[in-house]
């Protein structure tokens, strides 16, 4: 019988041996998956670069740190997280920048260019654009006040855009609240996700354009949004008339505009949330209005569930193993 056990140990470990060299040699030659440490060793100051550029440019500007976290969102929204959003028009490519979502308010893209050019010097040819924004996105988040995680890493960049993607698959500010979740479950993100990432308002700016409904015609009947405070939406007018101003920014959060923080949520109990794509996840929904709750009194839940949130849209379709390439230029494909 001790015989019998023996050889049964012994043939179940060889087996968990085998299994186990065989994913980790599906993780290394297939790439099919993504992880913290992928540039350890091909390049283990990656993370640290791009925590320097940006944190220089979150300095000189506090607004980018919105802008960069917005740049990741309107990448994975778009075909994948693969960096797609930041090519430049050429040849066959129609550039994601001139979608209504990125057109005159997408930017970070200097900064992208940046933290480029210095690893092609640190590792030439090794880190993608795309997980670029991820790293961006994860450490303007942190020089803001809010939560950190480990950024999955392994991305490559597309060879391609979709201004058509960009265009249907990014949730406006003005779409209904059941658009913003299809929206997001076309891209495999539930509800939870969906207030949470919709936290990231919590810094950054809108343009006038992008709510002047609410204060004049919401439902096309030349009424106003009663949703939204009307003492707010009055100091709201007298910067963003019925006509004109259409580029004149506004905090998402007016309490703390450079902030990451819950105020947020504390802001859309109060009336006071500036998008009609924040209001409604109060208003239309009992799951998200509990959420809403819930974040509006619980900054660490909502600090936890924002980066869970985080990792779980960087991993939306990304490309790996010998999909797409590794750009040399952010802004171009490499032929």
């Amino acid at each position: 019988m001790a015989l019998i056990s023996m050889k049964f140990i012994m043939v179940a470990l060889l087996a968990t041996v085998i299994l186990t060299t065989l994913c980790n040699a599906g993780k290394v030659y297939t790439g099919g998956y993504l992880y913290p440490q992928f540039y350890d060793h091909s390049c283990p100051k990656a993370s640290e670069i791009v925590n320097s550029i940006v944190a220089k440019a979150v300095t000189k500007e506090p607004r980018m740190a919105a802008s960069l976290l917005r740049l990741h969102f309107h990448d994975c929204f778009v075909k994948g997280c693969d960096a797609s959003v930041l090519l430049d028009s050429s040849g066959t490519i129609i550039s994601e920048k001139r979608s209504n979502p990125n057109r005159n308010s997408a930017r970070g893209f200097e900064v992208i260019d940046e933290i480029k050019s210095a690893l092609e010097k640190e590792c030439p040819n090794t880190v993608s654009c795309a997980d670029i924004l991820a790293l961006a996105a994860r450490d303007s988040t942190v020089l803001a006040g809010g939560p950190s995680w480990e950024v999955p890493l392994g991305r490559r960049d597309s060879l391609g855009a979709s201004i058509s993607g960009s265009n249907h698959n990014i949730p406006a500010p003005n779409d209904t609240l059941p658009t913003i979740i299809t929206k997001f479950k076309l891209k495999g993100l539930d509800l939870v996700d969906l207030v949470a990432l919709s936290g990231s308002h919590t810094i950054g700016q809108s343009r006038c354009t992008s709510f002047r409904q609410r204060l004049y015609n919401q439902t096309g009947n030349g009424l106003p949004d009663f949703t939204l405070n009307q003492v707010y939406a009055n100091e709201l007018r007298q910067r963003c008339p019925r006509s004109g101003g259409d580029q004149n920014l506004f905090p998402l959060d007016f309490v703390s505009p450079t902030k990451f923080d819950n105020h947020y949520y504390i802001n859309i109990v109060a009336g006071n949330g500036l998008l009609s794509s924040d209001e409604i996840l109060l208003t239309k929904n009992s799951v998200t209005m509990e959420l809403v709750k819930q974040y509006a009194v619980n900054n660490g839940l909502f600090f936890d569930h924002f980066a869970k949130s985080m990792v779980k849209m960087g991993n939306i379709a990304p490309l790996t193993g010998s999909k797409g390439e590794i750009r040399k230029i952010c802004r171009r494909v490499n032929h």
